[in-house]
């Protein structure tokens, strides 16, 4: 009797496991901003099926047919999906839509929610703001600091647009020592603009050349970073060279180089391509490549030797590889310091588009 019992109290427990909620929303409820009169307004929903087998979505079942829902019909386990609902706009003022998602990963169905705004006219901010983190609109998402000297303090702007219906706080999280932000007005209200201004203090880098980082957009205090929010930071600091008057400058190294563009355009199908450049010393004086590096991932490089004496050449293989080039947000280059004086920096482009 104690043995069927146990195997019967087994089967309930597995059978309750087997119906355990897999299925998780980061977020039930999404403000989509406001939008003009019968101009579809679409919410994103980010899900993940947790559980250890294939998720199975039966429906997605919105309160209205003014709503139009998309969504995939199988999840692998753990991984993460979308849902996107789309209101046609066909009525002014506020509105809330809601749609059930049945499906295998929850006893009962889950609901998400959209909400936002519907006004006669919109303004289209998508020229001046062609990037969106939600309902903030902004117009830049990369800061790059270049031929920056010891002592400046370059600054760059980003500038910012609520498109929501609340009031937003944006601002920059995750600064390094050597960078401060400033957001003027602080605080966005609903249609408003304003400036995220970024400045420099080269007082504060340690190293010559190219010093990387990536610090992150917040819509409001407290708000965690995600990929999507990444605003990459790149800073080029020149070294000092001594001042050469045209006797000594005659006598200074010179760099020659063959290319300073690369095309890794066509890899002709194959995973990976490789270009040589050659350097040469036309000058009087031992020419050294102090530093040289990356902007970004993609590319490996190597070179033969980083002091050149008079008339001597040294060769640069450069590898490219063509999934991750395609992948990348910011334009791939090589960056070279040297002690010429006329080519104390000098960049490699590589064209990959």
């Amino acid at each position: 009797m104690k043995k069927i019992l146990l195997i019967l109290f087994t089967f309930h427990f597995s059978l309750l496991t087997s119906m355990a909620q897999t299925l998780e929303v980061s977020q039930a409820k999404v403000n989509a901003g406001r939008t003009g009169f019968q101009q579809p307004i679409t919410a994103t929903f980010e899900l993940r099926n947790k559980g250890r087998r294939r998720l199975l979505i039966e429906s997605v079942k919105p309160d209205c047919g003014c709503t139009a829902v998309e969504y995939p019909k199988e999840v692998a386990a753990g991984e993460k999906f979308t849902i996107k609902m789309t209101y046609d706009a066909k009525m002014l003022g506020h509105f809330q839509k809601m749609a059930a998602v049945v499906s295998n990963g929850s006893q009962k169905p889950v609901y998400l929610t959209m909400r936002g705004l519907v006004v006669p006219e919109v303004l289209d901010y998508t020229g001046n703001y062609p990037l969106a983190l939600g309902n903030m609109l902004y117009d830049n998402n990369v800061l790059e600091f270049d031929d920056v000297n010891k002592g400046d303090t370059p600054m760059q702007e980003i500038h910012v647009m609520n498109n929501g219906e609340e009031p937003m706080q944006p601002h920059l999280m995750h600064l390094p020592p050597y960078l401060s932000a400033t957001m003027k007005p602080e605080i966005l209200e609903p249609g408003k603009g304003g400036t995220l201004s970024v400045t420099l203090n080269s007082d504060k880098l340690r190293d010559f050349g190219l010093t990387q980082t990536s610090v992150y957009l917040g819509r409001r205090l407290g708000e965690k970073v995600s990929k999507d929010s990444e605003i990459p930071v790149s800073v080029v600091l020149l070294p000092h060279l001594q001042d050469y008057d045209e006797f000594s400058k005659a006598l200074a190294p010179q760099l020659q180089i063959s290319a300073t563009d690369i095309d890794f355009t066509d890899f002709g199908g194959k995973k990976k391509k490789t270009t040589d450049v050659v350097l040469y010393n036309t000058g009087k004086t031992t020419l050294k490549i102090s530093s040289m590096q990356l902007f970004t991932t993609g590319l490996k490089v190597t070179l033969s030797k980083q002091e050149l004496d008079p008339d001597q050449t040294a060769l640069l293989k450069i590898t490219g590889y063509a999934e991750d080039l395609q992948k990348l947000r910011t334009k791939p280059r090589i960056l070279m310091i040297t002690n010429d004086p006329d080519h104390a920096k000098v960049v490699i482009n590589i064209n990959v588009k």
